[in-house]
């Protein structure tokens, strides 16, 4: 693109090259700004600003799309497994059988965990969040994979992603058992790899475990839904600890906290506690509707309408159906999933969220399902992480393969000047 924007400073005319993606996105690139001009630009949660350019996901929350590689995310929730997706946002194309065979092969030689971990997960307290102990247990495995990667070595990439591909369920599944007081189970090398997610998570030591078709599937679908969301807080905050050239694992530890924010990871756990809210007070669903559209009452409804998506989120609309589907098989009777469906019902009628576009977004369809899968409220922001790994294994390789600079944002001061300092026994 041969265009620029041109800025007046000072009476001097500056130009800046436009940058234009194959979506057709166009961005102005101001990394001269600084040298030429001596200004910064002021973005404060960098709502207006490209951290890098990336051939991973695409999306328009205007016309609520969402794109894997350039593969439609509805094509792949409704055809390929989560492994097959896992493997296309890291390598960058759909796996052949064979591929695939060997991907998934390899991931079961590394899926044993040392077992000094299980020291760290007892260390905590069982009421502790699952997600500190996930952060915690993740950061550990740098210590017990101690080799540094060689970003240039296909082989070490290769090796280091398969590793946290394979210990990584591993330590999710044992949060999960951690916080329901059972004994913790190990990966299976006879199993796929979500099959392999359900059955060390839900396996009982005094019984048979006989795994559900439709949940496992809403779960595979889960997981490739949540897999990678263009430049999050919790995919930047892995490019940038990565960008110092931290490891992998210790850049994965560092994006999981950050999706720990109830802003973040944390809104499908915040969707539970509202229902059961609303269950506390009668559940009343139409009251909590007027209040929600109150603007002088503070409540809000958790799980409708998004940062990005302007329209229907469109992983909200395949993932509905499988809520509906995983309800139906269990035969579930619970006030919570109740109220939920009442809320959908008028939020979806109602011309005041219909109007605004407040649609039920995924956040609140995978709280649904979580619940009735009998996954505790706060493993919910696990299960999401679980998917997003991923996601942030392929924007930390992309970001190193590419050699980026270290991320530095700059500022603009608006402290104290120019003080005098005054001794401690003269203040």
């Amino acid at each position: 693109m041969d265009q620029t924007v041109k800025l007046t400073y000072n009476d001097k005319i500056y130009e800046f090259p436009l940058v234009e993606g194959t979506e057709n996105e166009v961005g102005i690139d101001i990394k001269a700004l600084r040298a030429q001009t001596g200004l910064v630009t002021l973005d404060p949660g960098f709502k207006n600003s490209g951290s890098c350019k990336s051939e991973i996901t695409f999306l328009d929350g205007e016309k609520g799309e969402l794109k894997y590689r350039g593969y439609s995310i509805d094509d792949l929730a409704d055809g390929a497994s989560f492994l097959e997706v896992a493997y296309l946002l890291i390598f960058g194309k759909l796996p052949t059988s064979d591929q695939l065979n060997k991907f998934q092969s390899d991931i079961h030689q590394e899926s044993l965990v040392d077992e000094d971990l299980k020291a760290i997960l007892k260390s905590f307290p069982r009421k502790a969040h699952p997600m500190g102990a996930l952060a915690s247990l993740t950061s550990a495995l740098t210590a017990f994979n101690p080799e540094s990667v060689d970003v240039d070595s296909e082989e070490d990439m290769y090796h280091a992603i398969v590793t946290i591909m394979a210990k990584f369920p591993v330590l999710c599944a044992w949060t999960h058992r951690k916080v329901k007081g059972l004994p913790l189970n190990y990966s299976s090398n006879d199993l796929n790899y979500v099959d392999n997610i359900a059955q060390m998570m839900f396996r009982m030591p005094n019984g048979t475990y006989t795994p559900s078709t439709t949940v496992n599937s809403a779960l595979n679908k889960l997981l490739i839904l949540h897999a990678d969301h263009e430049q999050n807080c919790s995919t930047s905050t892995v490019r940038i600890v990565g960008s110092s050239h931290a490891g992998l694992f210790a850049s994965v530890s560092a994006g999981i906290s950050a999706l720990w924010g109830p802003l973040h990871g944390g809104a499908n756990q915040a969707v539970i506690e509202m229902l059961e809210a609303i269950k506390a007070d009668g559940g009343d669903t139409k009251k909590y509707m007027a209040k929600a559209k109150d603007k002088n009452d503070p409540f809000r409804l958790m799980g409708f309408g998004h940062r990005v998506y302007k329209n229907f989120d469109p992983r909200a609309r395949i993932i509905k159906v499988a809520a509906d589907e995983v309800l139906n098989e269990m035969g579930i009777e619970d006030p919570i999933l109740d109220i939920a469906k009442g809320l959908e019902q008028e939020a979806l009628n109602d011309p005041y969220f219909v109007d605004r576009k407040l649609y039920p977004n995924v956040d609140f369809y995978s709280g649904i399902i979580y619940r009735a899968m009998g996954i505790p409220t706060e493993m919910f922001t696990v299960m999401f992480a679980l998917g997003r790994l991923p996601g942030w294994i392929a924007q930390w390789r992309e970001m190193r393969k590419n050699n980026e600079p270290i991320g530095r944002p700059r500022q603009i001061y608006t402290g104290e000047v120019d003080l005098t300092f005054v001794p401690l026994d003269k203040r």
